[in-house]
């Protein structure tokens, strides 16, 4: 019990005293394996097509490999969706806060950008999406 006591009580700086260099190597080494293994594990892959969707109902599916811009009717007006080679966005909507368009471009499989006043939204699809649903 009164050993307990006394690592209990111990400093930081006391802790670092009691590691040996083999203790030094294996806290380098899972370093440099969380390190490189963050980069190859966490990539969602590219994007190959961008479905526009109108009421939960697709409207358009496009590839990602041609420039192209599509008017989808909402329910509030036009909404107009950009493609571009490898990305695509929302570039107009007639909705009061414009967040589907302050989005920006999206890249990745598995994006999502929704107009949700309109009742317009696209999603970008791929072989290797970084996530499986969006639930809200």
């Amino acid at each position: 019990m009164l050993a307990t006591m006394r690592i209990s009580r111990m400093r930081p700086a006391d802790w670092l005293a009691l590691l040996r260099p083999g203790d030094w190597l294996s806290i380098l080494l899972c370093l440099l394996l969380v390190a490189t293994s963050f980069p190859l594990l966490w990539r969602g892959g590219t994007a190959e097509a961008v479905v526009v969707r109108r009421d939960g109902q697709a409207v358009a599916r496009l590839p990602l490999t041609v420039s192209k811009k599509i008017v989808v009717a909402g329910a509030l007006g036009d909404t107009v969706v950009e493609v571009q080679p490898g990305r695509a966005r929302v570039l107009s909507d007639p909705g009061p806060r414009q967040y589907c368009v302050r989005q920006g471009w999206l890249s990745r499989p598995g994006a999502v950008a929704i107009c949700a006043p309109n009742h317009v939204s696209l999603t970008l699809t791929g072989r290797n999406a970084s996530h499986d649903t969006l639930t809200y």
